[in-house]
């Protein structure tokens, strides 16, 4: 039977690292040779890494990633066509992908579609592409489309198929959220029935900044339904042979499909054949099977946090991070992430007791680093804190409030920077989570001090269920820090409830009104009471100015403070 066989190469790439990020795709490539692919698919801007953001700003980086493109033409020759995502710059800049072969770039297809919405601002980069374009690839005609293409149902993948395209390539950096993974793979699977063609989708992996990418890269056949699936969360190389044959005699049954290419009057690129023959060499072995199950969700973001932790601790050049170990579940869940992305020797635990810390509260620190394997430094900051409020007595006077419990969060801020300071090559991590930061239940310059904020974006009912989770994979985390109530224990017997409304009731009101951008009555109508919900309304608010000076932290929700949400930081508009 006549097959093309694609190879997709699901790669980390790093945001600059020009020559880095070419022996990715050279590497790949080769290993995709030696397994008789026909053709192999990168991510969307493989070259430069995604995203450049202003770095598309300096034309020295335009011009070294144009030099890294036609080097990378030159050291595959011999090999596989490729398509490689890549930016062209012909008057305007173009994000696009190129397709390689013998040697030479010999083929560029520009986005149409750029995305400029939540974390996405190519409008300030790029211009749009309008050409479609097919290509012949081991007998097979091939349409090459990016990431955003593929979601609109009537263009580039529509336009290609009418053209004569048999399978379509998308090329992606898209970046994960939890739950997408189903919503993509519903859409990509539309896509490819709805046109009548294979759908080959190729996604980056690895952390950026505050964005994770998922992988998951994907192969459809022309009924929508998965040939092959990619590994969520890690770098893989992903094999598919594609039966053309049926793909041609659903093409000719599809009288829709027939009619419009009789009416199609748009332009396309020349046609251009890449590589002769096609169809199962006799020496090219059939592939091992793989597993077509979608990855369980809880895990994969648990894997998106860890992943998310390592390429920002790896790629900005950091050895050894910093967390502050409460007794509690946040900075458990953090330990524990930051063990499963660095290492333990690369982890270092700090208790910092006050005059308010249970005994339950250091022990459970302490079982914590037990269980993590990792060194554990003790400082209790009672001294400190008491010279502190010392200084303080004239000003605060016989009551020092919620100033007087901030300035245990602030020692705690200073003594843990100050050892990431003294140590090369190291940071902290902060152990705030999105319900925190939402109301405003972090301290500035205290428990919010650090270089990254690994459960930023996790809401609180979130963090339970993922403690929960690790824990089936090995028990690190005691049962204690998991069951007790959360308390901040910055005065006696003190409890976050005291302060927030219980997490049960706070979470779906956050995720109503910062992600969905619902009002004040249709959250009342949902279910709650008004009162509660413009309670949180107003401190999600008033602590904009917090999380602006907040670290970056992983996005895993579909809407994160920071890239995903702006607001103003003066403004009277309340929201009710």
């Amino acid at each position: 039977m006549h097959t093309l066989r694609v190879a997709l190469a699901q790669i980390n790439t790093t945001v600059g690292d020009l020559e880095g990020n070419r022996a990715r795709i050279l590497e790949a490539a080769q290993r995709a040779a030696q397994q008789g692919a026909d053709l192999v698919a990168f991510p969307e801007l493989a070259i430069t890494g995604y995203p450049p953001e202003d770095q598309l700003l300096r034309s020295s980086f335009i011009e070294e990633a144009r030099e890294s493109l036609e080097r990378l033409a030159q050291e595959a020759r011999g090999l596989p066509a490729l398509i490689v995502g890549c930016v062209e710059f012909d008057r305007h800049l173009f994000n696009s992908a190129a397709v390689i072969h013998d040697g030479a770039v010999v083929a560029m297809y520009h986005k149409q579609h750029l995305p400029n919405y939540g974390v996405f601002d190519e409008d300030r980069y790029f211009t749009a592409g309008d050409v479609p374009l097919v290509v012949t690839i081991a007998g097979v005609e091939v349409g090459v489309t990016v990431c955003e293409d593929a979601w609109y149902p009537v263009g580039p993948i529509s336009d290609e198929a009418v053209a004569g395209a048999r399978v379509i390539v998308n090329i992606n950096a898209s970046p994960f959220y939890a739950g997408k993974t189903g919503d993509r793979e519903r859409m990509l699977a539309t896509r490819a029935a709805d046109n009548t063609v294979a759908l080959v989708y190729v996604n980056q992996v690895g952390g950026q900044d505050e964005l994770v990418f998922d992988g998951n890269s994907m192969v459809f056949d022309a009924t929508g339904a998965v040939l092959a699936r990619g590994a969520s969360m890690e770098e893989d190389l992903l094999l598919a042979d594609i039966p053309i044959e049926p793909i041609v005699q659903r093409q000719l049954h599809d009288s829709r499909l027939r009619r419009m290419r009789e009416e199609g009057t748009f332009a396309l690129a020349d046609e251009i054949h890449v590589s002769p023959g096609g169809g199962v060499a006799p020496s090219r072995a059939a592939l091992p099977a793989r597993s077509l199950e979608a990855p369980d969700a809880l895990a994969e973001t648990y894997n998106a946090l860890v992943m998310a932790t390592r390429d920002y601790v790896r790629k900005t050049g950091f050895e050894r991070v910093f967390v502050a170990l409460s007794g509690g579940i946040d900075s458990a869940i953090v330990g524990a992430i930051a063990v499963d992305a660095l290492g333990p020797e690369s982890v270092v635990g700090v208790s910092l007791p006050s005059r308010y810390s249970s005994e339950g509260s250091m022990s459970d620190a302490d079982d914590l680093a037990q269980r993590l394997g990792i060194r554990m430094i003790t400082m209790p900051i009672e001294p400190i804190h008491a010279a502190t409020l010392g200084v303080l007595a004239d000003e605060f006077g016989g009551d020092a409030g919620t100033a007087g419990e901030n300035v245990q969060a602030r020692i705690r801020g200073l003594l843990v920077m100050a050892l990431s300071n003294h140590t090369p090559r190291s940071m902290v991590l902060t152990t705030g989570n999105k319900s925190e930061y939402a109301c405003g239940y972090a301290t500035l310059y205290g428990d919010m001090a650090g270089g990254f904020a690994v459960i930023k974006d996790v809401p609180k009912t979130l963090v339970w269920k993922l403690a929960r989770y690790r824990n089936t994979v090995s028990e690190v985390i005691p049962r204690n820090s998991i069951e007790k109530p959360p308390s901040a224990e910055l005065r006696p017997d003190q409890l976050d409830s005291d302060s927030l409304p219980a997490y049960e009731i706070l979470d779906p009101i956050i995720e109503a009104y910062v992600e969905d951008d619902l009002s004040l009555e249709t959250i009342v109508a949902l279910g709650h009471d008004e009162a509660t919900v413009k309670r949180v309304i107003d401190m999600v608010n008033r602590n904009e100015y917090k999380r602006r000076q907040s670290p970056p932290g992983v996005k895993i929700t579909p809407r994160a403070f920071g890239r995903d949400r702006r607001l103003p930081l003066a403004t009277k508009y309340r929201g009710y």
